[in-house]
């Protein structure tokens, strides 16, 4: 079947709209080599891999590596949240102690501890909107935004009540300090590059 046929399919049998059939979908388009593909609130998004965002979720990774091991990270893995069809895919995700596999194989939001973000020009909105509110509403402890584009990172704490009560802004170069939080470590964001 084509997308069409399956679009026209459930549209026929009255089925609600799921993330598992977006992703089948997802799964038979040509989406090109090299782009990132999620779910925001029932709107697909693909986002082309750069080298920029990379260097810098890899800087972040590594640094992490201080605390978490690395069965305890993912990156750009499919992670169903709370809301409207949210299948996220976070750039960097450090996951607590004991954190458990759902029973469709994939991480729970409940065990996420840190969510990182590296904003692309085409989807900074979702980041800065509903990604953050999402993260927030489930009590994502520590997430934080940066931007290559601007050269600052937003970090976003304590959440309660939908939203992050904590936030700081600096530019690259300033360090990130996590020491009060479940993190419980100083990122380095000298080496962060900018597009």
């Amino acid at each position: 079947m084509t997308i069409l046929e399956d679009r026209i399919a459930m549209a026929d049998t009255g089925d609600e709209l799921t993330l598992d059939t977006m992703f089948e979908w997802l799964e038979k388009m040509p989406i090109p080599e090299g782009y990132k593909t999620e779910i925001v609130g029932g709107h697909i998004f693909m986002t082309p891999q750069r080298r920029t965002r990379w260097d810098i979720i890899l800087n972040i990774v590594e640094q992490l590596r201080a605390k978490y091991p690395r069965e305890r990270m993912t990156s750009d893995v499919r992670m169903d949240y709370p809301g409207r069809l949210n299948g996220l895919a976070p750039d960097v995700v450090a996951l607590a102690e004991g954190a458990q596999e759902d029973a469709h194989g994939r991480w729970r939001h409940e065990d996420v501890e840190f969510v990182a973000e590296v904003i692309s020009k085409d989807t900074a909105g979702n980041d800065y909107g509903p990604k953050k509110d999402t993260y927030a509403a489930v009590g994502v402890p520590v997430y934080l935004i940066v931007d290559p584009y601007t050269g600052e990172w937003h970090l976003h704490t304590l959440p309660k009540d939908g939203t992050y009560h904590g936030a700081v802004t600096f530019g690259f170069g300033e360090e990130i300090d996590l020491t009060g939080t479940v993190v419980g470590l100083v990122l380095r964001t000298d080496e962060f590059p900018r597009d």
